[in-house]
Formats: C-alpha cells, structure tokens, sequence
C-alpha cells in the first residue's frame, strides 16, 4: 500500500510537472500571399521560391478583382485550407484585402509590401487622394472599360508600376493585366486586422503607384515593423525579391514573439 501511495504522489507530480510547463509552440511554417490589382499571383514567384526553400509552405490567393468582397472571400477561402498559425502578406490593393481577411482565425501576423493598410469605414481609393502618387498625378494613365473595370495604358505601365524590372518583364505584366472592378478601391472596410495582430510593412522608397509617404503613415499608424527598400518601384516583390522575402521569413519566424504584445 505505501508502494502503491509512491507511485501515485510521483504520477501526479509528474502530470502537475507536464501542465506547468507547457511544450514550445511549433514554428510557424504557413505563409499566403495576396497580389495586387491589374496583376496576377505569378509576380510572387521569386519570393516563393525562396520561402520554399527555406521550409516555409508557401500558398498564393488569385482573387478575382471584381469586388472587394470577391476578393477578401478568395483569401478567406484559402486560409480556410491552412492546416495552423497563417502568416498572411498583401500587395499593394491586397494590403486591404489581408486587412478585412486578417480576422481569420488562422491568421497570426501581416505583411504589408507597398501596401494599402485602411481602417474601419476607410478606403484606399480616399486615403489615396489625399496622398497622391505619382500615378494619380499622370493625366490618361488608368483606362476604364464601359462595364467599368480598370487597367493601366500598357504603355505607361514599365515606367510607373515597374521602372526596375527588365524591360521584356514590364512589357509582358503590362500586357496579362487582370482588369480591375473600378469599385474594389472605393469599398470601405469593415475590420482591421492590424489592430489584433502583429504586422510588418515594407516601403518602396521609389514607388510612383502608391506615395511612399502614404506607405510609411499606414505603417507608423499600425505600430508596424517597417523597413523601407531605397529606390524601389511598385513592383518591389520582384525587383528586390530577396529583400522582401527576407523581410516575410523573419516576420514568420518573430510572429509569436510580437502576438501576445498586439493582442493587449
């Protein structure tokens, strides 16, 4: 009987042991990527690649751009199949989409790269005027369909969108543009993920699509780690593929670290 008054005092000390000492969270290995408007999820190929190699399981969203809601549904949609902790990184226009979606359960931090980072009840169609880009200034340079869906003139596209990309690149995303719903910029959001979650932004120093100004006012107002790419255009996801690849895999790896300080 002692024996057995032992072995059970030693058990439960053991289960207390275990439940005080909770076992070290895995990493976070999931990262999904939201492109901008007028472009496909293609452009995120070379920051991919990298994540990828370096162990990371790496989804990219191909939302439609034809409502905002259409396309915060896609990125919903995907982060749905995550299978834990999500770090969710946008684009340009796809900074408002991780924006609304960034709710999403599996969501843990955001990435905004050259990037849009509205609050409830904004738009960055607003919030774009009131800081114009280079872009908004150029009289002729975003066309209209009669059905009312967007473009960029295809020949402006290489000097404002992606002056630091090889030219044969330029004129090709300027030649597969995805039209976009004139209505996505115009759609006021209805929740702020980076008020609950950890976030970094990424500024292009030499983007003439969004005002870099702009860019770091979004990141300062967000309390987001930001670092800024000197000199690079709109298309920085590219053109500097390194830099920003290296930026989301250390925000991956920190994540945790920063959650429960954003949480409070």
């Amino acid at each position: 009987m002692k024996n057995l008054k032992v072995s059970l005092a030693l058990a439960t000390g053991l289960a207390l042991a275990a439940t005080a000492v909770p076992a070290k969270a895995d990493p976070l290995k999931n990262i999904v990527l939201v492109h901008g408007a007028w472009v496909d999820a293609s452009g995120w190929k070379p920051v991919y690649e990298i994540l990828s190699k370096e162990g990371f399981k790496v989804t990219m969203v191909q939302e439609p751009e034809t409502s905002f809601a259409d396309d915060v549904a896609a990125a919903k949609r995907i982060l749905d199949l995550q299978d834990g902790p999500t770090l969710l990184v946008g684009h340009s226009y796809g900074g408002s989409i991780i924006t609304e979606a960034g709710v999403h359960p599996n969501v843990a931090g955001l990435v905004y790269v050259a990037a849009h980072a509205p609050d409830v009840g904004e738009d960055e169609g607003t919030l774009g005027r009131k800081t114009p880009s280079i872009l908004a200034k150029t009289d002729g340079a975003i066309k209209k369909t009669p059905d009312e869906f967007t473009y960029l003139n295809p020949a402006e596209f290489p000097r404002l969108f992606a002056p630091d990309l090889p030219r044969e690149r330029a004129e090709f995303v300027a030649r597969s543009q995805v039209l976009a719903a004139a209505k996505i910029f115009t759609a006021p959001l209805t929740a702020a993920a980076w008020k609950t979650r950890p976030s970094w932004g990424i500024v292009a120093g030499g983007d003439k699509i969004i005002n870099p100004d702009l860019e770091r006012w979004y990141y300062t107002r967000a309390k987001s780690h930001t670092i800024e790419i000197k000199g690079a255009s709109h298309s920085v996801y590219e053109s500097h593929a390194k830099e920003v690849a290296a930026v989301i895999a250390d925000a991956a790896r920190k994540v945790e670290k920063y959650g429960a300080h954003a949480q409070e």
